[in-house]
């Protein structure tokens, strides 16, 4: 059964409890918004690695980070140390957009080892086998998504929502269609002849959801790759049939998320979010950026993450996020953090600006410990400890300035919280002093287990050495 389906039959799945402990709900909330289409925790019966986790506007804001192989880079253990670093950085899915070789092992190796949902787009694999985009057979597809089901995936991207009648609107754009998933199908379609196979079988691919419970992420094939092409009739053709297969989905007892775009000026984000969910009747919103601006390569993290918070405030419920490469090549490990950091951070804000409970305890607990100049809390508070500490000790490393009253940014002479403090009454010192030891408590918040990313204590993303017996902690990069 699965938990949209429990979750209409009044049951509280495991999967349920665990989610409310994890983001400081009840259990029937969480039972609600799940029946209801509102939220989804993807989890197939077969990843029994798994950490269950929740995706919907009422929770706290999730992050996604890509990863996969090329042709180029295509062993299982380069894959795992890519899953590990994503993991440690604090994702809460990945998406293996592997396109290489070994997709099956690649595919396997990573549920068995990921805490976190892990999500595929099968259109990917389908090419590999055909050989050529446009020999795809509809029976090829529902093997390949079939498959992809019974190895544990948790959620897969189906571009059904890209429609015959839909390409000749993509004709007058700048940047024509961006998505690899909604191109190859386009190809498929124009070489063919006939409609998208993914929309021809929708309900075909509904029964294999359901025997695993796998979420669909109904994916945006037509999403603006600039600003100019954002809210264009394409796009929006794309989302109102993207709303009537969320409601087929449902019908079949299937979880739904949609995705989202893409390129899209900031004064239109949140109008952009407020359409998908009137459109696919309050259905999780999946947003890759969006990105606000095109004139930034190099940097599409910042750009991104922009949007991505606007996004977040305007009730997107995950964000994929975007890393420095975008656009230029294939990530490293360094972009990977980078990446994830800007939309750790995005989220983050967007659930303290919205005031999502506990949401802000965490802010409140560092300001705290940044004021009692107490250097070893506020590192270990950080969205990254690592970073954090690294800059701090470049230029001062000794363990004697961990007990100091100033950083090397201002001195000793001119820190303006030594001055501060020392220029107050003894008796307000005094005060201040004996509310250090009420400080705030993240690991009493409310939102203690999703406030702040799990940066490495995901002790199921281990990396298997050579022999596969020990754990290592080797850490890896993602693809674009």
């Amino acid at each position: 059964m699965t938990q949209i389906a429990a979750a209409r039959n009044g049951t509280v799945t495991e999967e349920m409890a665990r989610v409310a402990e994890r983001e400081g709900v009840d259990p029937e909330f969480v039972r609600q918004q799940v029946a209801n289409g509102q939220a989804v925790i993807p989890s197939n019966v077969g990843h029994d690695a798994l950490d269950p986790m929740i995706i919907g506007r009422e929770f706290a804001t999730k992050v996604n980070a890509n990863i996969g192989n090329s042709e180029e880079t295509s062993d299982i253990e380069g894959e795992l140390e890519k899953l590990h670093t994503a993991v440690h950085y604090g994702t809460d899915t990945v998406m293996d957009l592997s396109t290489g070789s070994n997709l099956d092992e690649i595919r396997s190796a990573n549920v068995e080892h990921s805490p976190v949902p892990i999500g595929t787009v099968p259109i990917y694999e389908a090419v590999k086998r055909a050989g050529d985009a446009s020999d795809i057979t509809h029976e090829l597809l529902l093997d390949v998504i079939a498959k992809q089901a019974k190895q544990g995936v948790d959620y897969m991207t189906i571009h059904a929502g890209v429609r015959m009648g839909h390409l000749p609107l993509t004709d007058g754009r700048k940047t024509g269609i961006v998505s690899r998933g909604g191109s190859i199908l386009a190809q498929w379609m124009e070489e063919n002849g006939m409609e998208n196979p993914l929309y021809a079988n929708f309900e075909d691919i509904c029964e294999i959801f359901r025997e695993y419970d796998v979420t669909f992420s109904l994916g945006d094939g037509l999403r603006p790759g600039c600003l100019a092409d954002a809210g264009d009739d394409a796009q929006f053709a794309e989302l109102d049939t993207l709303g009537e297969l969320t409601r087929t989905a449902w019908d079949h007892d299937v979880q739904v998320m949609v995705e989202g775009p893409g390129h899209v000026p900031m004064d239109q984000v949140a109008e952009q979010v407020t359409r998908q969910q009137e459109v696919c009747d309050g259905a999780p919103f999946y947003v890759l950026g969006p990105l606000v601006t095109d004139v930034a390569p190099g940097y599409d993290h910042i750009t991104s993450a922009i949007g991505a918070t606007e996004a977040a405030r305007a009730g997107a419920a995950m964000l994929c996020y975007v890393t420095p490469k975008e656009h230029l090549g294939l990530p490293e490990q360094s972009d990977v953090r980078d990446g994830l950091a800007a939309y750790r951070i995005a989220a983050h804000a967007a659930d303290v600006a919205n005031g999502r409970e506990g949401a802000r305890d965490w802010d409140d607990a560092l300001s705290e410990a940044r004021y009692a100049f107490d250097w070893r809390e506020q590192f270990d508070l950080a969205l990254d400890p690592e970073r954090a500490r690294e800059y701090h000790d470049q230029t001062l490393p000794g363990d004697n300035y961990k007990e100091a009253r100033f950083c090397s940014m201002c001195g000793a002479e001119f820190c303006s919280m030594r001055i501060d403090q020392d220029a107050r009454e003894d008796g307000e010192m005094d005060a201040i002093e004996a509310d250090a030891d009420d400080r705030t408590d993240p690991a009493d918040s409310p939102a203690a287990e999703v406030n702040r990313p799990p940066v490495g204590t995901h002790d199921g993303a281990d990396i298997p050495d050579p022999d596969g017996e020990t754990p290592t902690d080797t850490e890896g990069r993602a693809d674009d």
